[in-house]
């Protein structure tokens, strides 16, 4: 037996999973109140001291941790037109594992600056410009920015003609320069910056979150929770040498404050009269919908839907289903615990934050004509042929209608021109290995992948 300790440093729990790599298998998995505003390592112990208890005492050879304490890596983008190299950043940033707090496009402005300055992110992504194309926006940006209290990393990466000049004008400031996200109108080159992305938050907000303290027991960097999810997605997927991937897939993990979604597909217009608008996305996306959560977030799922919807789905009364969302959005650490109310009304929040949550995510369809005849316009990915749904979150795996939540990824008739999965299988994450699973995979990828293949709850076909 080799036993590994995976840690996921949240912002409310710290969740211990430890894994025998040899044998494949999991050990056992605990979870505890994050302390990072005390001392992380008193959450840590105590996630052990659990652990313990079900495990027996274990000798771990290595440990690995990725982290969302603290509110996770906030990052703040600029761009110079919202749908190309704006869109670009958001993209780059997210795929990260970051948290996209702002995104501007043109130059910046006063009003602008002072509401960077009050969300005060971990980082500020500057971009621009293809190479070769228009510096003014870029240069006036980085100009502005450099009125502004150092007190966060600038990466810049946009045309490549005006990078040095920017890092001039930002002298003093911690800079780092990364090729170009758009160098050509058109082609997306985001992986160096997320490799910088990570490099800094290893360097700067691990420190900062007090994570530091326990960069002693681990054997290997850190990295932000979503990254790690986005990994293990990518594993599931497309697989490893010596086990197969279970094919294109999208993942949904619905928060109390947040709901991420995860696509790995391709994504691009299928059929010979099909013209794509705008920038292709990358085959591994990742978006999160800060205003879709089932607690923090809640009134965002009811503004989304609409309160008769929730109100018809929870069979409720419009009037009460408001005033339990009203009593939610102050005792966000209610869970239903049996109360028939609360349970039908969970199920109807999580199966709109799914639907729209996936909605958003996925690309559009728009009809037109030209004079070749019928036209179509995509505009985003392409999900209508992916057959897997991985769902996690407390209101999905504590519950008995998981499936018939998850079903509201798939395409419905009453939104046609979205192109979500016609039909897919249900893989339910009810431990919380996701995050786990990544980090296990940048070092043991076949153990990691058989073991998600035996721990993801299975359901067939869900139409």
């Amino acid at each position: 037996m080799k036993p590994v300790l995976l840690v996921d440093f949240g912002s409310t729990y710290t969740k211990l999973t430890a894994v025998d790599v040899e044998g494949e298998r999991i050990l056992g998995t605990a979870q505890s109140f994050t302390t990072i505003f005390t001392d992380i390592n008193d959450g840590l112990k105590n996630g052990l001291a659990i652990l313990e208890e079900k495990t027996g005492k274990l000798d771990f050879t290595e440990t690995y941790a990725c982290s969302s304490a603290a509110g996770g890596l906030r990052m703040i983008t600029s761009g110079l037109v919202p749908e190309l190299t704006g869109e670009a950043a958001r993209l780059a940033s997210l795929g990260a594992g970051a948290k996209v707090i702002g995104v501007y496009a043109f130059q910046l402005t006063e009003d602008d600056l002072a509401e960077i300055q009050q969300a005060k992110p971990d980082i500020f992504l500057l971009v621009g410009g293809t190479d070769g194309g228009n510096t003014e926006c870029i240069l006036h940006n980085a100009k502005m920015l450099s009125t502004l209290p150092k007190d966060f990393p600038i990466i810049i990466a946009g045309n490549r003609t005006a990078s040095r000049q920017c890092q001039r004008l930002l002298e003093g400031w911690e800079v780092y320069v990364c090729p170009n996200v758009m160098p050509k109108f058109g082609t997306l080159q985001i992986e160096p910056v997320q490799k910088q992305i990570r490099e800094i938050f290893l360097g700067r907000i691990v420190q900062a979150k007090g994570l530091s303290r326990v960069s002693s027991l681990l054997s290997d960097i850190m990295m932000p929770t979503p990254s790690a999810v986005l990994q293990a997605m990518n594993l599931l997927s497309q697989g490893c040498e010596g086990e197969s991937g279970i094919g294109d897939l999208i993942a949904v993990d619905v928060g109390g404050a947040t709901t991420d979604v995860y696509s790995i597909a391709d994504g691009m217009p299928e059929q010979m009269n099909t013209v794509y608008k705008g920038i292709p996305e990358p085959f591994s996306k990742r978006t999160v919908e800060g205003d879709i959560g089932m607690r923090y977030s809640i009134q965002g799922i009811v503004d989304a839907a609409g309160l008769s919807r929730v109100s018809k789905l929870a069979g409720l009364p419009e009037a009460r289903v408001q005033t339990l969302v009203d009593e939610l959005k102050i005792n966000t650490e209610r869970v239903p615990n049996g109360d028939e109310e609360l349970e039908k009304l969970d199920f109807a929040l999580a199966s709109m934050a799914i639907e729209e949550a996936v909605r958003r995510h996925a690309g559009t369809m728009e009809e037109t004509y030209t004079l070749m005849g019928q036209t179509f316009i995509q505009s985003g990915k392409n999900l209508t042929k992916v057959k897997q749904i991985v769902v996690t979150g407390g209101s999905l795996i504590h519950t008995r209608k998981t499936e018939e939540i998850a079903a509201h990824a798939l395409f419905s008739p009453q939104q046609p021109m979205s192109l979500r999965p016609k039909a897919a299988d249900v893989w339910v994450d009810r431990t919380y290995i996701l995050a786990a699973m990544g980090l296990l995979s940048a070092h043991y990828p076949q153990a990691a992948l058989r073991i998600m293949k035996k721990e993801l709850e299975f359901h067939g076909y869900s139409e």
